[in-house]
């Protein structure tokens, strides 16, 4: 029932795990046990010996480099910009939104227990309590969350004219550009039965007879656990863990903050189909709800007559009496219809897609192994709201696999060149900002040199 899900800091909280000491000295093993030190100061923030080691060890996974120091410095001037930001903000006043900090805190909590599966697992295999690493990860994201506001407030007003794209991709050493893989321009026509309404008073009738069950003194979790068509809470007695306002579809949001603990709600429609909800706890901001999901089916006639009306369409249009454009706008449910069905791709706003994009969506349809013009057969896929659906798609224009050059990938090197000159931005600052600022470093690193710092 989510709306949204939360940028994935995960990564970065799980690698700066911070241990609580003061001291100014490098770290000592004690019966097996790290007593963490500080690396460096800035301004009056720290950088613990703790958080350079750990990114270091993650470094090291990832790309089995081992050149221990050289890379022990580089790790350590990026934790010193990142604490320059931090210092800045706290300097500037800027404030941290709390309800993000309670979003991510509880999304990372709640992740963490749905990973080991109680609080003392967790504790076995962190090795921190509950509360500690609620406490670790609260103080991370507001660190985060902090810097990252700071260096938005310097580089959002950085652009880039295809004058500076050019010279960008003219700096570029030839051997270096990188090689582009085919993608592909697609569009669709998607046709989604309409669930008829005996189909939606049966399931209203079903959800009906679960909540008087409950009413009446049943177990909500034994009913959801039997009954529940959302197999992610339906195995927990459809338990969703806590979440806050904004985390969920408006409609079941509303019903479930509106509960007192133990009342069960009416039947609630959303976009994935009909439930009740029993609220479990609240605590603060955030509740923690269970539900019953019933969706709607459409029959095997209604599909069957949709897939007929798809392949129909297709072969109207491979024998030109009406263009894909026109047909999607007249006949297709999907958001592309508005463009004629051209198919955006979401992860970087373009119509290109490569194959492994495709795969995710359109893996049914063999796109890779059409001819461009090629209008496929109808096929079944679920939409976003797990409903019963088909689609036949179109090759609009296939791009070889090539070397990065400005007239096939020009947006691509324009986000470079964007990027680049936001990194200039940020650097040039850092420079300007280490120079004003108290920084101290532990005597193992002041043979390190910082470049990006000018330090």
């Amino acid at each position: 029932m989510k709306k949204t899900t939360y940028p994935a800091l995960v990564a970065l909280l799980m690698l700066l795990q911070f241990v609580d000491t003061p001291s100014f000295a490098q770290p000592q093993k004690h019966s097996g046990t790290l007593v963490d030190g500080v690396a460096a100061v800035v301004g009056k923030n720290i950088v613990k010996y703790s958080d350079v080691e750990r990114s270091f060890a993650q470094m090291r996974l990832r790309s089995g480099l081992d050149d221990a120091q050289n890379n022990r410095c580089a790790i350590l001037e990026n934790l010193i910009l990142t604490q320059l930001l931090v210092h800045k903000g706290e300097l500037d006043s800027v404030e941290v939104n709390e309800e993000e900090v309670k979003q991510y805190l509880e999304s990372f909590l709640q992740s963490d227990l749905e990973r080991y599966g109680s609080k003392e697992a967790l504790r076995e295999a962190t090795g921190f309590a509950y509360d500690e690493l609620k406490e670790q990860y609260d103080r991370m994201i507001r660190t985060n969350l902090l810097s990252r506001s700071v260096e938005y407030s310097i580089t959002e007003n950085v652009k880039v004219t295809p004058a500076e794209v050019t010279e960008f991709f003219n700096t570029l050493p030839a051997d270096s550009l990188p090689m582009m893989p085919e993608r592909y321009e697609i569009s669709e026509i998607v046709i989604q039965p309409t669930i008829p309404e005996t189909e939606r008073d049966r399931v209203r009738a079903e959800l009906a007879e679960l909540r008087e069950r409950v009413i009446k003194g049943e177990s909500f979790s034994m009913l959801a656990a039997l009954y529940s068509q959302d197999p992610g809470s339906a195995r927990k007695g459809g338990e969703l863990g806590f979440f806050p306002r904004g985390r969920m579809v408006a409609e079941f949001e509303s019903a479930a903050f509106a509960l007192k603990p133990g009342e069960v709600s009416p039947i609630i429609e959303t976009q994935f189909g009909f439930h009740i909800i029993q609220l479990i706890e609240r605590r603060g901001n955030t509740i923690n709800a269970r539900h019953i999901l019933i969706i709607p089916k459409v029959s095997p006639e209604d599909l069957l007559r949709t897939r007929m009306q798809l392949d129909s369409i297709a072969t109207e249009i491979r024998a030109g009496h009406i263009s894909f454009e026109d047909a999607a706008k007249q006949y297709s449910t999907a958001n592309s219809a508005k463009q004629g069905g051209t198919v955006t791709n979401a992860s970087d706003g373009s119509n290109r897609f490569d194959a492994e994009a495709l795969k995710q969506s359109y893996f049914a349809v063999g796109i890779p192994g059409m001819d461009v013009g090629d209008v496929s057969n109808a096929t079944a896929f679920k939409t976003e709201d797990n409903q019963d659906a088909y689609r036949i798609v179109r090759l609009n224009h296939k791009y070889p696999s090539h070397k990065a050059n400005l007239v096939d990938d020009y947006d691509n090197i324009y986000n470079a060149a964007l990027a680049n000159a936001k990194q200039k931005r940020m650097l040039d600052w850092a420079r300007k900002q280490a120079k004003k600022t108290y920084i101290r470093l532990a005597d193992e690193f002041k043979g390190c040199t910082f470049h990006n710092l000018g330090l």
